[in-house]
Parts: C-alpha cells; sequence; structure tokens
C-alpha cells in the first residue's frame, strides 16, 4: 500500500478527481487530497473525503491554528503526489516555485515523485509559454500522464484532455513499481 497525495486544481475535469481517488482507494493505497479554492467550484471537499476515507484539506493556515504545518505533514512518508487536473496555472506555479496556497507549498515540500495529469483547452496546451513550463518541470523529473486527444469541455475536439482516472491510475502503478517499497 503506498501513500498518496492527490491535488484538484480547478479545471473542468476536476469532476474526475474524485474517480481517480476512488480507484487508488480500492487498489488497496492510502489517498489524503488536497482541494484548491478553485476546484471547489467543481466538486466539493466531501466528494474527495467520502472517496478517499481521509479529511480533505484545503487550507494553507488552518482555523482554528494547530501545531502542525498541513503542507510539511501531507508531505511526509509520501510514496507519490498526483495533481489531477493540472490547469495552466497550476504549472505555472509549480515551475516558477510559487507557493501561495496549500497545493503549491505542498509540492515544493515534496520529495517524492509527482505525477502531474495536465486538462485545459488545446489552444491554451499549445501556448509557448504552458510548453516552458511543462519542459522546466520535466526537466526537474515531473512525470506527465497526458493530456489525450478528445472532446473538451468547451465542445471542441483537440488535445488537452484529461486522460482518464483508469488509465492515470495505471501510470500511477507503474511509478510506485519502479521506486519500489520504502
Amino acid at each position: 500500500m503506498a501513500e498518496i497525495l492527490l491535488g484538484v486544481t480547478g479545471g473542468a475535469a476536476a469532476f474526475k478527481a474524485v474517480s481517480l481517488a476512488s480507484i487508488l482507494r480500492k487498489s488497496g493505497h492510502s489517498v489524503r487530497c488536497i482541494l484548491t479554492g478553485s476546484a471547489s467550484n467543481f466538486i466539493t471537499s466531501t466528494q474527495l473525503s467520502a472517496v478517499s476515507g481521509s479529511p480533505c484539506y484545503t487550507d494553507l493556515f488552518p482555523s482554528p491554528p494547530s501545531a502542525s504545518i498541513p503542507h510539511l505533514d501531507l508531505t511526509d512518508n509520501l510514496d507519490l503526489m498526483i495533481v489531477a487536473p493540472a490547469t495552466a496555472n497550476f504549472l505555472a506555479r509549480s515551475a516558477h516555485g510559487l507557493a501561495d496556497d496549500l497545493l503549491t507549498s505542498s509540492f515544493l515540500a515534496c520529495n517524492a515523485p509527482v505525477l502531474m495529469a495536465p486538462a485545459m483547452n488545446t489552444r491554451m496546451w499549445d501556448n509557448q509559454a504552458v510548453q516552458a513550463n511543462v519542459k522546466i518541470l520535466s526537466s526537474r523529473g515531473i512525470r506527465f500522464a497526458g493530456p489525450v486527444q478528445g472532446i473538451l469541455a468547451c465542445g471542441t475536439v483537440g488535445n488537452g484532455r484529461m486522460m482518464e482516472p483508469i488509465d492515470i491510475a495505471v501510470v500511477c502503478s507503474d511509478l510506485l513499481e519502479i521506486r519500489g517499497p520504502r
């Protein structure tokens, strides 16, 4: 059983993260989730908590304040961090070391392998800035699952669709096998 942290950003594909969390848990993994403020426009922390069996985290500075430091505690003893969907905004903030919320702070504190599943409109995915950010992240060892061709939220067809949760779970399984036991 692996310790997995699933970060969910605010894209139309956020609903797929609920299925991904469920698949990972049914596969025997311990899944903790971080939901960004933007993602909460698409899904709820209650949904992620229900399928993951763990509390869903949303705030860098929890209320009431506690002695724990969430972005450090969530990345301790982690086997894999997944960000699905990974929006253009998240890719840019990650590539440039910005840490202004729980997910980006956790990303910077993470010593485990990281898998990102991008999801955005084709024009955004093809943008030079996004591709430069992907190149930066790839050069730092970040792995990518997708995006793939398909019908996008806007109704067009193109590259930018988030991979299906079961396919992301297969990539996760492969990464965990490569990593081996802790």
